[in-house]
């Protein structure tokens, strides 16, 4: 009788993995988790990325220097960092190493142990986000620690041995990352914005200082930088018209366009480029405003944290080498603002309806960062409709006589159309900078998508 209810004991070991105390044996904790193997990150939902996401764009409106550019490389790694912290439990999956210009390898979990995903990632995102954001105000770095230890409490589990390893696995493959992260050119690039060692061009078409008055352009050397993406880096600059002051020419007719439609917009007109404008001393900047809509999908979809991490990802991914590939272009090809060549040609009285970035023009870093964002997101959840909340609950804009409304897309590509839109409606972006825009950020999208997923 003895034996037979030792194999039970035994059986019963096996399959669950808890210790049981028979016939008047002591019992003892077991040093594993009650599973004999980790619950994957499909059985999580995406509470943990959703809550990240959401404090990684507070930091970027609350944190100096983070402009388009250096957001988007923030977000890039902090996607990039979400997913490797977590990728070891998603079957099926593959990490990005060795598929990232220069990232070679990542720690990985040791073989045989169990690990609890949230807490990976929680930990992961805490030392991303900390380093990313390291000139952040005192009391936003104290937003990071005390999320951290919220979400640590929260997914705790009842075993001290796997919480442990899976902080420490997410913090080490953060760790790695950030490391990285220092050798692409844009490391601390919200220190630099503004580099008093360029000197910009006075040639007649080329970019000039706009009504802003600032005298350097935004990161002009930001187009150096190293993309994530090999292929991205790889793409060819597409070239742009002309200049001429020809009445005739189709570069004439570029800039009148934009000029006639600012001086008859319709109140829906100005609703969008106002909902799109994304000021970076106001908002999260346009690629936060694409990472917000990924932060959204994940939420009304009810993505599991696994697929959560990728979306943040590719949207992160695709945004940050965007941004260099647009600035590589702008600054390629120098092109002026709709407000110089219009107030030196057409009317010398003229003011766009929003002011003009401190920037070359061409092509438009709205209409690529939104075409790459949409491409990844489409990849994931399809064409579904959506409403955009991003910029609910913000003050009307009085000057304008415009209030910031909610809009529903059906699709992710309209957004992008609409984002590259606003900005011809703004009065700051010709045609040919949407056009560009839109067709070379759908590349660097489709790029994101083929790196080997699965």
């Amino acid at each position: 009788m003895t034996a037979l209810l030792r194999s039970f004991a035994t059986r019963r070991l096996a399959g669950f993995g808890v210790a049981l105390a028979l016939l008047g044996l002591q019992s003892c904790q077991s040093d594993l988790e009650v599973a004999p193997e980790s619950a994957p990150a499909s059985s999580y939902d995406a509470a943990v990325a959703n809550k990240w996401s959401k404090l990684t764009l507070q930091l970027v409106r609350a944190s100096p220097g983070f402009t388009p550019p250096v957001t988007a490389r923030a977000v890039g790694y902090a996607g990039l960092t979400m997913y490797e912290s977590v990728v070891a439990g998603m079957p099926g999956s593959r990490s990005l190493a060795g598929q990232l210009q220069q990232l070679g390898t990542l720690p990985q979990p040791a073989a045989g142990q169990v690990y609890r995903w949230p807490l990976s990632a929680n930990a992961g995102q805490a030392y991303i986000l900390k380093n990313l954001f390291a000139n952040a105000p005192a009391a936003n770095l104290a937003r990071i620690d005390s999320l951290e230890n919220a979400l640590a409490r929260e997914y705790a589990g009842t075993n001290q041995g796997v919480a442990d390893r899976s902080v420490a696995y997410g913090r080490e493959v953060a760790q790695a990352i950030f490391e990285w992260s220092k050798s692409d050119g844009g490391h601390e690039g919200y220190r630099r914005n503004f580099p008093t060692s360029f000197v910009p061009s006075t040639a007649l078409g080329d970019w000039q200082p706009t009504e802003n008055g600032l005298k350097i352009p935004l990161q002009p050397y930001w187009g150096s930088n190293r993309t994530f993406l090999a292929s991205d880096a790889a793409m060819p600059l597409p070239q742009p018209l002309p200049y001429s002051s020809s009445p005739t020419s189709q570069y004439y007719a570029q800039y009148l366009e934009v000029y006639a439609k600012n001086i008859s917009l319709t109140q829906e007109e100005k609703e969008i480029s106002i909902w799109w404008a994304d000021d970076p001393s106001d908002t999260f900047t346009p690629p936060g405003h694409s990472y917000n809509l990924a932060r959204i999908l994940v939420s009304t979809t009810g993505a599991d944290l696994g697929k959560a991490a990728e979306t943040f990802a590719r949207t992160g991914i695709a945004v940050a080498d965007a941004f260099i590939i647009c600035w590589k272009c702008k600054f390629a090809f120098n092109n002026e603002r709709p407000y110089t060549f219009v107030r030196r040609v057409i009317d010398p009285n003229w003011v766009p309806f929003w002011p003009s970035p401190p920037f070359p023009g061409y092509s438009s870093g709205h209409a690529t960062q939104s075409a790459a964002a949409a491409i990844v997101l489409e990849s994931l959840y399809g064409n579904v409709t959506f409403t955009d909340d991003s910029h609910v609950g913000r003050v009307r804009d009085v000057g304008r006589a415009t209030d910031f409304k909610a809009r529903t897309f059906h699709s992710f590509w309209e957004t992008a159309e609409e984002s590259a839109l606003s900005r011809f409606l703004g009065g700051i972006h010709s045609r040919q900078d949407n056009e560009v825009g839109l067709r070379e950020g759908r590349k660097i999208g489709q790029h994101v998508n083929s790196l080997k997923w699965q």
